[in-house]
C-alpha cells in the first residue's frame, strides 16, 4: 500500500525549536523516503513570505542539519512542499493555505494532518481552537510540547479542553528523551535478553538512577523556568518517562497500545513523591537574570528518592538527579546490582571497595552502554580490579539508518504510534504522586555553577554514592582509518 499523503501544520515555524530540530528533521525525513508525501506548512508571527520562509528554512537547515550533505543535496525540491501563513492572519488565511498545499487530492486519498505546537505554554489552548475554527481538526493528528500542565488541576483540565477538540488517540504529547535509540534499547535489552530479564528485578538489583545534569543555562528561559522549575520542566515531564522504560513489566507485545499500558502501570504504582525525600538546589547567579524574582525559590537542581509498590520493584529506591549550570551534560540511567557475599576473598582482595557492579546507559547522542564488574589482576595473589565492557552504537553498521529523537517521534506521530508518548491517564497520575511534594516543598539549596549540586544530595543517596562523576570515563572509538 503506498504512502498516505501527509500535511504537517508547524505552529511557531520560525522559533528556536523549529529551526533547530523540526525543519532540518523534516527534510531529512523527506529526503530519507519515509515522508515521501508531505506538506509543511508553517505558521508563526513573524513577517514572512512563502518566499522569505523558504529562505528561512534553508539557513537553519544549512546551520543546524546533522547530516551535512542535506543542506546542498535534495533542498531545491523540498522547497516545492514549503508554504506559510501569518499566525495572526485568522483561520480563514490558515484554512486557505491548508487547501492550496493540498490541492489535488479528493476523496480517501486527502492528506492525512499533523498539527506540530512548537508554541509557548500559554498558546496552545489557542492554537487548539483555531484549529477548530478552521475547520482543520478532521483527518488530524497533534503533537504538544512540554509542560503538560504544572500540577493535578491544570493538568485535568488542559486535558479536558484537548478532548472538547481532539480524542486521546489524537493527542501526542512529546518527550525527545525517548526519541533516542537508546531509550528503545533499554526495551531491547530488557526483553530479549536471557542474561538480563530473569534479574531486573528486586532480588538483584540494589538501585536505579536516572540522572540528567546540564551544563546549560537560563539565559533566554529565565521568565518562563521562574514558573516552572526543574521539577516541573524534567522530572514530569522526561524523567519520570525514562522510569517507566526501566521500570515496566513486559508488555504483551510491542504495540503501541501494549506498551502504553505498561507504561501506566508503573505510574499507577508509584509512591507520592515524600518532600524529605527530596533535595532542591538554585544556582548561585540565578536570581540575577532578567525575569527572576530578588527573592526566587525556583529550584533550578532537583534530586529526590521514589519507590514503585510493586512485587517487582517493591523496596528499590529510584533516585533521580536533573539541573542547570552543572559540572558535565549527560544523560544515564544506571543499574546498581546487589553485591554477592565476600566472605571467600582475602582481606586487601579489593572485593566492594570500588562499589557495586553497573549496567550503564548513556541516552546522549552516542548512544552507549557499558557493564562493569570485578575481575582479577593478572599475576600473583588475589587482587581485584573494576573492569567494564562498553558498546557504543557507532560500532554498528545500522548506525546511519538512526533518526534522530525529533525525528523519530514525528514520524511516529505520522503514523499513529502512541509507543514513545505520554497519556492523559498517565501524566495526570504524574501530577498527582507529586502533589505532597507541590503542597510543601523543602527549601532551595545553594550550589555553585560547574558543581554537582547541593552537598545535601549525598544524604539523600547514602549509603550509597552518585554514579556521576565517573570515576572511568567512556572510551573514545579510534577514528576510521578505512
Amino acid at each position: 500500500m503506498s504512502e498516505r499523503p501527509t500535511t504537517i501544520v508547524l505552529f511557531g515555524a520560525t522559533g528556536d525549536l523549529a529551526r533547530r530540530k523540526l525543519l532540518p528533521g523534516l527534510l531529512h525525513l523527506w529526503r530519507s523516503g519515509l515522508l515521501n508525501d508531505v506538506r509543511i506548512v508553517g505558521t508563526s508571527l513573524e513577517d514572512h513570505t512563502r518566499e522569505s520562509f523558504i529562505e528561512f528554512a534553508k539557513k537553519a537547515v544549512d546551520e543546524f542539519a546533522s547530516r551535512k550533505d542535506e543542506a546542498s543535496n535534495g533542498f531545491d525540491q523540498f522547497v516545492d512542499r514549503l508554504y506559510f501563513v501569518r499566525s495572526d492572519a485568522g483561520p480563514d488565511a490558515l484554512k486557505a493555505v491548508v487547501a492550496e498545499a493540498e490541492e489535488g487530492y479528493e476523496g480517501d486519498e486527502r492528506p492525512r494532518r499533523l498539527h506540530y505546537l512548537s508554541v509557548p505554554p500559554k498558546a496552545a489552548l489557542s492554537v487548539i481552537k483555531e484549529i477548530q475554527q478552521a475547520g482543520l481538526a478532521e483527518r488530524s493528528r497533534v503533537v504538544m510540547e512540554k509542560p503538560f500542565g504544572v500540577d493535578l488541576a491544570t493538568a485535568v483540565e488542559l486535558n479536558r479542553e484537548l478532548h472538547e477538540v481532539f480524542a486521546e488517540e489524537q493527542i501526542f504529547r512529546i518527550d525527545h528523551f525517548l526519541g533516542k535509540e537508546a531509550a528503545l534499547n533499554i526495551l531491547a535489552f530488557r526483553f530479549a535478553n536471557g542474561l538480563f530479564e530473569p534479574i531486573w528485578h528486586r532480588n538483584f538489583i540494589d538501585h536505579i538512577q536516572i540522572d540528567v545534569p546540564e551544563t546549560l543555562g537560563l539565559e533566554t528561559r529565565a521568565n518562563f523556568y521562574e514558573a516552572t522549575g526543574a521539577y516541573r520542566d524534567m522530572v514530569v515531564t522526561h524523567l519520570f518517562q525514562v522510569l517507566a522504560f526501566t521500570a515496566m513489566e513486559p508488555p504483551t507485545s510491542l504495540e503501541s497500545q501494549a506498551i502504553t499500558e505498561e507504561k501506566n502501570k508503573v505510574f499507577r504504582s508509584m509512591m507520592p513523591i515524600q518532600p524529605e525525600n527530596v533535595v532542591r538546589g538554585q544556582f548561585h547567579g540565578y536570581r540575577d537574570l532578567e525575569g527572576v524574582a530578588p527573592e526566587s525559590e525556583t529550584e533550578t537542581f532537583i534530586a529526590l528518592k521514589c519507590y514503585i509498590d510493586n512485587w517487582r520493584w517493591a523496596g528499590v529506591p529510584f533516585y533521580l538527579r536533573t539541573g542547570k549550570r552543572m559540572a558535565e551534560g549527560k544523560r544515564i540511567i544506571s543499574i546498581a546490582f546487589k553485591e554477592p557475599p565476600k566472605s571467600m576473598f582475602p582481606s586487601g582482595s579489593g572485593v566492594s571497595q570500588h562499589g557495586p557492579d553497573h549496567l550503564t546507559f548513556d541516552l546522549a547522542d552516542k548512544s552507549r552502554m557499558s557493564l562493569s564488574f570485578y575481575g582479577k589482576r593478572p599475576g600473583t595473589g588475589f587482587r581485584l580490579d573494576k573492569l567494564s565492557m562498553q558498546f557504543e552504537m557507532q560500532e554498528s553498521q545500522s548506525r546511519t539508518a538512526a533518526l534522530e529523537a525529533y525525528e523519530r517521534l514525528i514520524y511516529d506521530a505520522v503514523r499513529g504510534d502512541h509507543t514513545l508518548f505520554t497519556t492523559s491517564d498517565g501524566i495526570e497520575r504524574l501530577w498527582e504522586v507529586s502533589q505532597p511534594l507541590l503542597d510543601n516543598a523543602p527549601p532551595v539549596r545553594p550550589y555553585a555553577q560547574g558543581s554537582w549540586g547541593p552537598n545535601q544530595i549525598h544524604q539523600l543517596v547514602a549509603p550509597t554514592a552518585w554514579r556521576l562523576p565517573f570515576e572511568r570515563q567512556w572510551r573514545d572509538l579510534e577514528p576510521d582509518k578505512g
